[in-house]
Formats: structure tokens, C-alpha cells, sequence
């Protein structure tokens, strides 16, 4: 399992919600993406995701070794 989080650097650019949309979504009253759910299966789409955040944003770590997850 992977754990995604998103941190305040998000701008909000919805890279992630375009490459990974039943991963992330827009929050319009914080004014950030959030993943949905945070926990998940390992998915490439997210790695796409993470690739694609312009403020390096988003992180993945592998529940089991605690690990982060590299792009």
C-alpha cells in the first residue's frame, strides 16, 4: 500500500486531478488538491501525478517500508 499526501505548496494547478482524477481532487475552500482516499493499491497513474506537480507537492510512501516512493 501507498500513502499520498499533498502539502501547501499546492497551487492548485490540477495537474494531478487531470493525469489521476479517482486519485485527487480540487478542495475550492482550502484552495488544494487532496487525494482521494490518501491510502491506495500502487498506481502508476499517481507516480504520473507526482511527476507532473509544478511545486513538487505531492509524496508517496510505501506503508510497508515507509519508504518514499521515487519518480
Amino acid at each position: 500500500m501507498w500513502r499520498i499526501t499533498v502539502s501547501d505548496k499546492c497551487i492548485s494547478s490540477g495537474s494531478c486531478v487531470g493525469l489521476a482524477p479517482e486519485r485527487f481532487e480540487i478542495d475550492d475552500f482550502e484552495g488544494r488538491s487532496h487525494p482521494t482516499p490518501a491510502d491506495i493499491d500502487p498506481d502508476d497513474a499517481v507516480l504520473d501525478a507526482v511527476a507532473s506537480c509544478p511545486m513538487e507537492a505531492i509524496t508517496v510512501v510505501d506503508l510497508d517500508t515507509g519508504e518514499p516512493i521515487e519518480v
